[in-house]
């Protein structure tokens, strides 16, 4: 495709914090996508490995960290100077996306992020308890903040592939489900028209839960080295989130809770944590390319929104919520690397190394959502997007960047479209909107069913604490 459609114009200034992975791979969306003033877009980084990309293209670079101690001073003039309405773009790691976002949008400018993201030194503070360093714990500043000034300019929060896209995966995957058991939705004119009318979808098709379930299968040509982490995106963004407890909502469905498990005393109330790192907690999964598999129950934010934005109540009183979690199997150096780091009794290695599109010689990221417990077991929905045609789509990006960075690109072009609606998180957007923006760089967009269950093949050799009169039981999920 060459003839890219433009989306929308950007009146005031672009201000894009980070240029890792993300950052580099969302540019060329940008310059695509959007008509603009060149003269005033600016990336910031502290690092300035990738900066001859925009040195190439004329684009104004400042070689600076965001703080918390500089952000006001720093942001406030890149925002405003020339008038319009500018858009801040934040893809970086430790700078706080409340307080940017908030400043964003006490200057009359767009915001968007991938990421609920603290300042420094929030993940590894051993003097916080797991609660208070959950993403649990993050999200409720964001709801805070939402009260505190409600409406207003659009700033979108945590909108990449995941979360993000998979919010917009499970309400088309409900639809889908309700086509095959004849339940009356799936055409435009049928969708829910609100919160509450999709959760009463999702309990009335008899939803259980919800996997984000996901498999990399990018190879590199040259095997891990000893001591490295490798990943397919940002290492010190998935060192962060894994180390944090893992999390999951908590379905109303579920009768056992694992003794590790805690509740929350405050807030929504619409998940547990584990007393254990994500990074270190497997569960059982299924996608269609490998099928059954294990994968890590790292914390993320959809995991907690998704089953919030589901949760049906009568009187005041939750009568339906699915389970929801990540179940992540990343690029096979990247388990090799986590093997490695928890040897090591959880010290990071000190060289971290992200596979470009021009080191990977195969595999796809297959990412989607496996809702499960309905009346035809379970649905897997998702994107299966190869190395190869991202090398065909967009420049500066693996399989696994291009998902997020498209989401980032469906995320601007919502916002500058709903420019009022204040904060609001994926789950609350036009999913069939955004995903219509973003489909054409998702790959092979494919919906499947699947006869598998936790429990098929078990027991075998050995005893299992399982549930065999409900197989879609966290019980069964959770591998021991």
């Amino acid at each position: 495709m060459t003839d890219w459609p433009v989306h929308a114009r950007i009146e005031g200034p672009i201000v894009m914090i980070g240029f890792g992975s993300i950052g580099k791979g969302t540019l060329p969306l940008i310059e695509r996508h959007f008509s603009y003033d060149p003269a005033r877009l600016v990336v910031i980084d502290p690092d300035d490995a990738d900066r001859k990309i925009l040195d190439a293209r004329g684009i104004r670079f400042i070689h600076q960290p965001v703080t918390r101690d500089n952000y006001r001073e720093f942001l406030t003039p890149l925002l405003t100077t020339g008038g319009g309405r500018g858009f801040c773009v934040n893809l970086s790691v430790d700078t706080s996306s409340i307080a940017i976002m908030e400043l964003a949008r006490d200057v009359g400018a767009f915001y968007i992020d991938t990421v609920i993201e603290p300042w420094p030194g929030f993940y590894f503070d051993a003097k916080l308890g797991p609660e208070a360093r959950s993403n649990y714990a993050l999200r409720e500043t964001l709801l805070e903040a939402r009260r505190r000034s409600p409406g207003g300019i659009t700033a979108v929060s945590c909108c990449g592939a995941n979360p993000g896209m998979v919010s917009w995966f499970v309400k088309q995957a409900l639809l889908d489900i309700a086509g095959e058991l004849g339940v009356k939705a799936g055409e435009p004119k049928h969708d829910p028209k609100s919160r509450e009318e999709w959760g009463r979808l999702a309990m009335t098709l008899g939803v259980k839960g919800i996997h984000i379930a996901e498999r990399d299968t990018q190879r590199a040509r040259h095997p891990k080295p000893p001591n490295v982490f490798v990943n397919t995106w940002s290492v010190e963004g998935f060192l962060s989130e894994g180390m944090q407890p893992a999390e999951l909502g908590w379905g109303t469905h579920e009768t056992w809770m694992p003794d590790n498990g805690r509740r929350h005393a405050t807030g929504c109330e619409a998940a547990i944590y584990l007393l254990r790192p994500g990074a270190n907690t497997r569960v059982r999964s299924w996608t269609p390319t490998p099928r059954a598999q294990y994968g890590f129950l790292v914390t993320h934010n959809e995991s907690i929104s998704i089953a919030d934005y589901f949760t049906v109540r009568e009187a005041g009183k939750v009568v339906y919520r699915p389970t929801c979690h990540y179940a992540y199997h990343p690029c096979n150096d990247a388990v090799l690397s986590l093997h490695e780091l928890f040897g090591r009794a959880g010290v990071i290695q000190d060289d971290h190394h992200i596979l470009d599109e021009h080191e990977i010689v195969d595999g796809i990221d297959e990412l989607g959502v496996l809702l499960y417990g309905h009346a035809k077991n379970a649905y897997w929905y998702g994107s299966q997007l190869s190395v190869e045609e991202t090398r065909k789509l967009a420049p500066y990006q693996n399989a696994t960047g291009l998902q997020v960075t498209s989401a980032v690109l469906a995320g601007m072009v919502w916002a500058l479209e709903n420019p009022d609606r204040g904060i609001v998180e994926a789950d609350e957007m036009d999913f069939r909107r955004c995903l219509e923006i973003q489909r054409p760089y998702l790959g092979p967009v494919i919906g499947t069913y699947t006869d598998w269950t936790p429990l098929t093949g078990r027991p075998g050799l050995f005893p299992e604490n399982i549930d065999p009169a409900d197989p879609w039981q966290f019980r069964n999920v959770l591998v021991g």
